[in-house]
């Protein structure tokens, strides 16, 4: 079979499982139950619904075993929609998506806040030389002047010193 038969049969997957799960199951153990993917193997034998449930361990584990109690009624309905001459088995996977994200979010916090303090430390940070390090051309010339400008005679005796004189 070619991929996009394959993913048109898990987008079908994907809709009735969720149409049956809010209509046509009434299991009171089923939480808020939520089908984020489906995944059909290369034959369309075996198909993987990836699913989350809004709630704490307890839901979780009550969904999960509600799921497992109406995979048989869930996939004879599967099997009846799709129209396949081997309806595929169903597996259901409780998927990490939540606690990813979170796990995502708590580091994305404790790095504003790492970037916050090292900010507050850069606000009162100074400079360890010159605040301008960069010689200037008008400074130079200026030091020029300054130093043409100094007595001759501490210009001989440097000259006398060097044996020029």
């Amino acid at each position: 079979m070619s991929s996009g038969r394959v993913r048109k049969i898990a987008d079908r997957i994907h809709v009735i499982v969720a149409e049956m799960l809010e209509r046509r199951i009434k299991d009171v153990r089923l939480g808020f139950v939520t089908v984020t993917d489906v995944r059909v193997t290369g034959d369309s034998q075996h198909a993987s619904v990836f699913y989350t449930v809004l709630g704490d361990d307890e839901e979780r584990t009550a969904s999960a075993a509600a799921l497992e109690s109406a995979k048989g009624l869930i996939r004879s309905e599967v099997g009846r929609e799709l129209g396949l001459r081997h309806t595929p088995t169903l597996e259901f996977i409780l998927d990490a998506l939540p606690e990813s994200a979170a796990y995502i979010e708590d580091l994305l916090s404790k790095a504003r806040d790492s970037d916050a303090a090292v900010a507050a430390a850069a606000a009162a940070a100074t400079y360890a030389g010159d605040p301008d390090p960069y010689k200037h051309p008008d400074e130079d010339a200026e030091a020029i002047e300054d130093a043409d400008q100094l007595d001759p005679t501490d210009a001989s005796s440097d000259a006398a010193t060097d044996g020029r004189a």
